[in-house]
């Protein structure tokens, strides 16, 4: 598990690129037969990828050990987009077919999780957050359809998107987390632009659906002080409170975002005007 600690807005304008991409950029989310974990201080967020195989994948022993509890979710919530094959996630006995594009939320206290791919040529890839939770709520499937879309921007500025909303209160409860996935439409390039900060909340992007020689310019720091961060396919970016988190890409793309802070109150941005950034 990696661990990533908080860094201030002024220890991140001293930044070169390495120093970004070293604090913020998260390369591989994705390994054959692997789970990969970030652990990121910013309001202590577990982000990363589920890529099952030729066998099942669960959650090592140790990891609750390494944050200090007996069991991963003992006092946690976990929320899990598939954006590969079709899957099959198992908690506690109770199974769940997974299939593309859609999620799974896990409560509070969930101890054993089994995750399978059901085509091992064309694996599932759960990508997963995981955010501090104070109660049990029931785990829950979201299907594509039943997360809440909404259509933004248009062709002419280039950011025309879709936002599907699967982990937010109009869907089902959750302690904190947050969590869904923009889908740009063919020949945009921006997503929220003109762009925002969240005081109140931080936030992980995963970007996908991107070709080999494709790149999204990540748009980060504070208004007045940005920088950016070249993301390829799969990969993600920590945004703390502090930044801003927009993002242009050489072709369009996709991207699940996850928010875990202060409230669940999804329009609660602090917005910028395009003049004003710097």
């Amino acid at each position: 598990m990696q661990v990533r600690q908080s860094i201030h807005s002024q220890h991140a304008k001293q930044l070169d690129t390495q120093g970004l991409r070293d604090e913020f950029l998260v390369e591989e989310i994705f390994k054959a037969g692997e789970i990969t974990m970030t652990y990121s201080h910013i309001d202590r967020i577990i982000f990363g990828g589920i890529q099952p195989t030729d066998s099942n994948l669960s959650f090592a022993a140790d990891v609750g050990e390494k944050i200090g509890v007996s069991y991963f979710l003992e006092r946690r919530e976990l929320g899990l987009i598939n954006i590969g094959g079709d899957g099959v996630v198992v908690v506690d006995g109770v199974e769940y077919m997974i299939d593309a594009n859609e999620a799974l939320y896990i409560g509070m206290g969930a101890k054993e999780m089994i995750f399978t791919s059901r085509d091992a040529t064309n694996p599932a890839k759960f990508y997963f957050n995981s955010a501090p939770a104070h109660m049990h709520y029931p785990n829950k499937k979201v299907t594509l359809e039943e997360a809440a879309p909404v259509t933004l921007g248009d062709a002419e500025s280039s950011n025309r998107r879709t936002i599907h909303k699967y982990f937010v209160p109009d869907v089902l409860p959750t302690c904190q987390l947050l969590m869904g996935m923009t889908r740009l439409e063919p020949g945009s390039l921006w997503n929220t632009m003109p762009c925002h900060t969240h005081d109140r909340r931080m936030e992980v992007y995963c970007y996908f659906n991107m070709k080999d020689d494709a790149a999204v310019f990540h748009m980060m720091g504070e208004p007045t002080e940005t920088r950016h961060i070249v993301v390829r396919n799969e990969q993600a970016v920590i945004s703390p409170s502090w930044s801003i988190h927009s993002g242009v890409g050489t072709q369009s793309y996709t991207f699940i975002w996850g928010m875990v802070g202060e409230n669940q109150t999804f329009t609660d941005m602090d917005h910028i005007d395009v003049k004003d950034l710097k």
